[in-house]
C-alpha cells in the first residue's frame, strides 16, 4: 500500500491533505481501537456534500461562499458504495453511531439510497448502528418519510431562532422559519425521533431567542423534541469568531432556569457532548454543548469523513488523511485499490496516532497549553459537518 504525499494548502474549506501513515505493522480490527489519549473510536460523521442552501454567518458567510465559490466536482465525491465500504470498516474498529452531515446533506441527490445501504450495517458486536442525520430542515418536509423508510433512525435540525426576521437574517437567504418547523413536524410524524434541535447562540445576534425557543419546544411535540444550545465556536477561518460573541452555556441554563426550574441529568452515553437538564416539572429536557467554556476533548470519540474521502480527527483540524487513493488506486501509476484489510489497518494507524485536543489547549486547561502554537488555517465546518 502506497501512502499519499502531503500537498500545499487547498482552497477555502478543505484545508490541507495529510499523508496516510505507512503501516509498520497491521492494526487488526478488534472493535476496541484507542488513540494516544486512550479515547475509543465510536462515532463517525460523514459529510456527503460541501454544498449548502443557507449562508449562515457562523458557518458559510456569503462574502466568502459566494455564487462563484468552487465546490467539489461530482467525480471527486465519494460514491455511496465507497462511503458504505468505509463505514463498514469503521464499524469493525468500534464505531456504533454514524451521522450524515454536509454542507446540507439533503442536497445530495438520492440520499435515501445511501441510508438504505448503511442501515443494514452492524457494530463489531452485532448490534444495529445508530444512524442519524443533521440538516437545516429546509428540505426535510419532503424527504422525511423516504429517509425513515430507508432506515434512518432520527434527525437533528439546526434552528437558530423562532422570530422569522432573526432567522431569515441568520440564514442570509431569506428562508422562512415556518418551513423548518414544518420539516420538524414531518420528521416527528415519520417517526424520526427523538428529534434534536440545535441552536447556535451568538451574542448580539440571537440570544434573545433562547427563552422563546425553550417555551416552544417545551410546549409542543409531546416531549419528542430535545432542544440543545451550542456555544458559538471558532471553527474554520471565515466566520470572524471572537470570544465576545460567545454566550456561555452557564448563562443559557441560568436564563431558562429562572422561568422553568431545571435539574441535571446524567449523560445518555459515554462521550456525550451535551450536558443534559430536565425540567423539574417533567416537561422534557434541554441540552447545552459547551465546547468553548467547558472543553470535552478528553472524552471525544468522533472522527469525521469529508465528502471526498479525507479523514479528520478533530472539528478544529488543519489537515485530513486522504483515504480516497486507497479506495480507487491509480491506474496511471499502476497502483491497485487497497484491500479491506489494508484500509482498515490504515484507519487504525491514523486513530492510534491521534492526540487532538484543540479546545482544551485553547481554554488553557492543560499545562502544555503553549503547544497550541501559532494560528493555523483550519478546516471549515461546512466541509466536514458540525
Amino acid at each position: 500500500m502506497r501512502s499519499e504525499v502531503t500537498v500545499p494548502l487547498a482552497d477555502i474549506g478543505r484545508a490541507r491533505r495529510a499523508a496516510v501513515p505507512q503501516p509498520q505493522h497491521d492494526v487488526p480490527a478488534s472493535g476496541s481501537l484507542r488513540d494516544r489519549l486512550h479515547r475509543p473510536l465510536t462515532d463517525l460523521r460523514i459529510s456527503v456534500t460541501d454544498r449548502c442552501n443557507f449562508r449562515c454567518s457562523y458557518c458559510m458567510p456569503k462574502e466568502v461562499f459566494g455564487k462563484d465559490h468552487p465546490y467539489l466536482p461530482h467525480d471527486a465525491l465519494l460514491s455511496f458504495e465507497e462511503i458504505t465500504r468505509l463505514a463498514r470498516l469503521f464499524t469493525l474498529h468500534g464505531v456504533r453511531k454514524i451521522r450524515l452531515t454536509g454542507g446540507e446533506p439533503l442536497l445530495r441527490k438520492n440520499l435515501e439510497v445511501l441510508v438504505g445501504q448503511l442501515a443494514p450495517l452492524r457494530t463489531a458486536d452485532g448490534a444495529p448502528l445508530d444512524l442519524t442525520l443533521t440538516t437545516n430542515g429546509s428540505l426535510l418536509a419532503r424527504k422525511a418519510r423516504a429517509l425513515k423508510a430507508a432506515g434512518l433512525d432520527r434527525v437533528t435540525v439546526s434552528l437558530d431562532g423562532l422570530d422569522d426576521a432573526v432567522f431569515r437574517r441568520m440564514n442570509d437567504v431569506d428562508f422562512p422559519v415556518a418551513d423548518v418547523l414544518a420539516g420538524i413536524e414531518a420528521a416527528r410524524a415519520a417517526g424520526l425521533g427523538p428529534i434534536k434541535v440545535n441552536m447556535v447562540v451568538k451574542r448580539g445576534t440571537n440570544e434573545q431567542e433562547i427563552l422563546p425557543m425553550a417555551r416552544h419546544f417545551r410546549a409542543n411535540y409531546g416531549g419528542g423534541v430535545v432542544l440543545r444550545f451550542i456555544e458559538y465556536m471558532d471553527v474554520g477561518a471565515t466566520n470572524g469568531w471572537r470570544m465576545d460573541d460567545v454566550v456561555p452555556s452557564a448563562e443559557v441554563v441560568q436564563r431558562i432556569a429562572a422561568e422553568f426550574p431545571l435539574v441535571p441529568l446524567e449523560a445518555s452515553a459515554p462521550g456525550e457532548t451535551a450536558q443534559r437538564w430536565a425540567y423539574a416539572d417533567g416537561g422534557g429536557e434541554i441540552g447545552v454543548i459547551s465546547s468553548v467554556t467547558q472543553a470535552f476533548c478528553h472524552e471525544c470519540s468522533r472522527a469525521r469523513l469529508s465528502t471526498e474521502g479525507r479523514l479528520y480527527l478533530c472539528l478544529f483540524a488543519s489537515s485530513g488523511h486522504d483515504l480516497r487513493p486507497l479506495l480507487r488506486g491509480d491506474e496511471r501509476q499502476g497502483v491497485a485499490p487497497a484491500s479491506d484489510a489494508q484500509i482498515a489497518s490504515a484507519i487504525g494507524h491514523i486513530w492510534q496516532g491521534r492526540s487532538d485536543r484543540y479546545s482544551e489547549l485553547r481554554a488553557g486547561r492543560a499545562d502544555d497549553a503553549a503547544q497550541a502554537g501559532p494560528a493555523v488555517r483550519r478546516v471549515e465546518m461546512s466541509y466536514i459537518g458540525g
